[in-house]
């Protein structure tokens, strides 16, 4: 029970371990107002961080015959979002350190709204590949930044803020693939309509960060002024690489990611091609989406009370093993628990982002951890959809692409126990 000790405990201990050492007592956290807006930023922005990738995927056939896109191009576009993901977010640590974490976040809002506006109307496939490029920028950003405004701004609830925030992503990304094509069709039919209403989510997600703009690079406020400064000493830049930790929990983050990559594009297409009805297998791929919303908000807060978050990435680990010897089996006759124990195993995501608050013992080395983890795992995703396309192409069926996708849970789930062991990367890159 001693290595259990809640997220709470220990922040009250480091709270009077400070007093007792001469530091001036906290003031109340923020005030009320502040923290609501701070909450209401965090929800807002996670709920823009994937609409701008689904929305697409629902109207991909009416903007690729609209555009005169080709088939090489538009299968490309699968992989534009991880890869700029890994290229745009190693610069947010950068970028936060000298506008804020805040200010950044407001700009990526931005760039989400300019990139949606714009993108529809581009008036051809480089114009519509450059503004998707810029929201996919403003996404990049605020993936990485996330995680340190949770704990910057809510150390001792990074296990319920970031399940929060993980419940906002899931319910954005099932949202988005639930409702565009019924929103174009009450538009007119227009998929350029269709696809830009999102720009008034992520308008309207701007909003809750314009106070935080003049913070450039300050820490919170409730901090003394002394305590700010021995933070800056105590938090110079890592040589993030040495960490094992670090490298675990980035293939984690890849080898995740490249499972979730997978299901949103291909998943739906196994089941028709089982027999399953084009509308049906829609909905299994929607309720796939959907398990995240409640499982991201639960998962998070366990993991946060456990010293080791192994036993939970088994779990998931199981489920999504299990789905695929399904997929593989019966992919017809058990459509529906096959798409349900996906669902689960897809919570690794919320997962992963909870260990990287967990990982560091600072706000700076949860900055550095977040975009090496994030565009290193990125970059591993990459590749993976369209691996699975070539084997089924060459193939003619789906037994060696489900058995990749198999084969890929294991050292998913070997390295996620390595990355959930309790240590920090500012110890290991130490050495």
């Amino acid at each position: 029970m001693d290595g259990m000790a809640s997220e709470e405990t220990r922040t009250k201990t480091f709270t009077t371990v400070a007093i007792h050492a001469g530091d001036e007592p906290r003031r109340p956290a923020t005030r009320a107002w502040t923290t609501r807006l701070l909450v209401l930023g965090i929800v807002l922005s996670a709920l823009n961080l994937r609409p701008a990738i689904t929305s697409l995927g629902a109207l991909l056939e009416e903007v690729r015959h609209g555009l005169g896109m080709s088939g090489s191009v538009a299968g490309l576009l699968t992989s534009v979002p991880p890869l700029c993901f890994a290229v745009f977010g190693v610069t947010a640590p950068r970028l936060a350190r000298r506008f804020g974490p805040g200010a950044v976040v407001c700009a990526g809002m931005v760039a989400i709204t300019a990139g949606l506006l714009i993108r529809p109307y581009a008036g051809g496939t480089a114009g519509f590949l450059a503004a998707s490029a810029l929201a996919l920028m403003g996404i990049a950003v605020s993936n990485v930044l996330m995680p340190v405004i949770v704990k910057r701004w809510f150390p001792d609830r990074v296990g319920s803020m970031t399940g929060l925030y993980s419940m906002a992503l899931a319910l954005g990304t099932a949202a988005a693939a639930a409702v565009t094509v019924p929103v174009t069709e009450a538009l007119g039919g227009s998929w350029q309509s269709g696809l830009t209403v999102w720009a008034a989510l992520a308008a309207a997600a701007v909003l809750p960060w314009t106070p935080f703009v003049r913070q450039r690079g300050a820490a919170p406020a409730e901090e003394p002024a002394g305590r700010q400064e021995h933070a800056r000493m105590e938090a110079p830049a890592l040589r993030i690489t040495r960490s094992r930790t670090a490298w675990a929990l980035a293939v984690f983050f890849g080898l995740q990611a490249t499972a979730a990559y997978i299901t949103m594009g291909w998943m739906a297409q196994i089941f028709r091609d089982a027999g399953v009805p084009a509308g049906t297998a829609g909905l299994l791929l929607a309720v796939t989406m959907v398990m995240g919303v409640p499982l991201a908000f639960v998962i998070p807060r366990v993991a946060a009370r456990l010293p080791h978050q192994g036993p939970i990435v088994i779990a998931l680990g199981a489920c999504g093993l299990a789905g695929y010897a399904g997929l593989y089996l019966a992919p017809a006759a058990g459509a529906w628990a096959w798409a349900l124990l996906l669902g689960v195993a897809n919570c690794a995501f919320p997962l992963a982002l909870t260990m990287v608050g967990m990982r560091a013992r600072t706000g700076a080395g949860v900055a550095q951890l977040s975009a090496f983890a994030q565009s290193t795992g990125y970059l591993i995703s990459i590749p993976g959809p369209l691996l699975v396309g070539v084997l089924y192409q060459h193939s003619g069926g789906w037994g060696l692409p489900i058995a990749l996708m198999a084969a890929l849970m294991v050292p998913q789930m070997v390295v996620g126990v390595l990355a959930g062991r309790n240590r920090t990367v500012e110890d290991e890159a130490a050495r």
